[in-house]
């Protein structure tokens, strides 16, 4: 608008000559202002599909970090889950390993206490009955410190009666030592010796596994013959026959009264020994 009235103002006074040249100018100036809008209409246009590729990239972009989360959640989960499962596995070896050892030990505390009490039958007199001293190898019975049984003081039929119960027990004829043993007890309750008969037909009773009825005649052994030299060896049974019945409260009863009542008394020893293997 401008232009034109630039140029009506100027064809009042201009020349023909001048009036083309003004003209052209305009036209050229038309023409570039036509290209100048052509072209901004195109960079606008450019630039609206690069936002718009922008966008789509920024879209894209979002997607695959999704993606990527998804992955590395699923990869976090499947690694923990794994690693779970082999804490697991691990932890239940150990718990198997740490029971293994366990049982190793108690049975390696069981089997320490049967070989003392192996010990304990080897270790018991064996000078033949009849003599000064006698002994017999009865399983399970008491070890060789319980006293040497001594019978110059007492009458040839009471050596006799005794020597024939001894063989019995010698020869592992447990029931039949019983029997003589409780016939010489009948008939000498006033030998030096029936505290000992009384003993062997608990060691007898111990030897058939009858530990109930051991555990009886081992404890008559103490209230009978309080002050007979065989009460710290009934004491010592007794206590093992509480304890292969499993009943361990009485058996570490039992074995204390023997420690505090004989504490330097050989069967004490043993007892601590067998304090100890109930504790595990």
């Amino acid at each position: 608008m401008l232009l034109m009235l630039v140029g009506v103002a100027l064809s009042a006074c201009a020349t023909p000559q001048q009036l083309e040249l003004i003209e052209r100018e305009q036209r050229r100036l038309r023409t570039e202002n036509v290209t100048t809008h052509s072209e901004f209409d195109s960079m606008r246009s450019s630039l609206a599909d690069t936002r718009a590729n922008l966008q789509e990239m920024q879209q894209d972009l979002g997607a695959l970090k999704e993606k990527m989360e998804e992955v590395r959640y699923q990869l976090d989960r499947q690694i923990g889950q794994s690693t779970r499962e082999g804490d697991k596995r691990v932890k239940d070896m150990e718990s198997r390993i740490a029971k293994l050892d366990d049982d190793f030990k108690t049975q390696g505390a069981l089997l320490k206490a049967r070989e003392e009490e192996l010990k304990i039958i080897r270790e018991t007199l064996k000078v033949a009955p009849g003599s000064k001293e006698e002994a017999a190898s009865v399983e399970g019975a008491g070890p060789s410190e319980f006293a040497r049984e001594r019978l110059a003081g007492e009458s040839e039929a009471v050596k006799k009666d005794y020597d024939e119960a001894w063989k019995l027990l010698e020869r592992k004829d447990y029931r039949a030592a019983i029997s003589r043993f409780k016939e010489f007890i009948k008939k000498n309750p006033q030998s030096e010796y029936a505290d000992n008969a009384q003993y062997w037909i608990g060691e007898s009773h111990y030897a058939l596994r009858e530990f109930d009825q051991a555990i009886l005649e081992f404890d008559a052994v103490r209230r009978k013959y309080p002050k007979g030299d065989k009460v710290p060896a009934a004491l010592l049974k007794q206590g093992f026959a509480f304890a292969e019945l499993g009943d361990k409260v009485d058996a570490r009863l039992i074995l204390q009264e023997l420690t505090d009542r004989f504490p330097q008394s050989q069967e004490a020893v043993k007892a601590k020994q067998k304090l100890k293997s109930l504790e595990s």
